[in-house]
């Protein structure tokens, strides 16, 4: 696509449907309600989870540094 062509999207989809570039509530009024709570400890532990490998992987290759140094 030619940057004629998605400018030309582009205005075509700002005109036609303003709800696509704004959710046409009042932003103050949204609260994060309780119904979340079960995203953010899958996101934690997720984000546990992936620094306990970086860790793990960190003293492992230390460890194999000692043992070829050593050799």
């Amino acid at each position: 696509m030619t940057i004629r062509t998605c400018l030309l999207v582009a205005a075509i989809l700002a005109i036609s449907s303003p709800e696509l570039l704004a959710q046409g509530t009042d932003l103050a009024s949204q609260t994060l309600g309780r119904a979340y709570w079960h995203v953010f400890a899958a996101y934690a532990i997720g984000w546990i989870m992936v620094l306990g490998w970086v860790i793990s992987i960190a003293r492992r290759l230390v460890s194999v540094e000692q043992a070829l140094k050593g050799s």
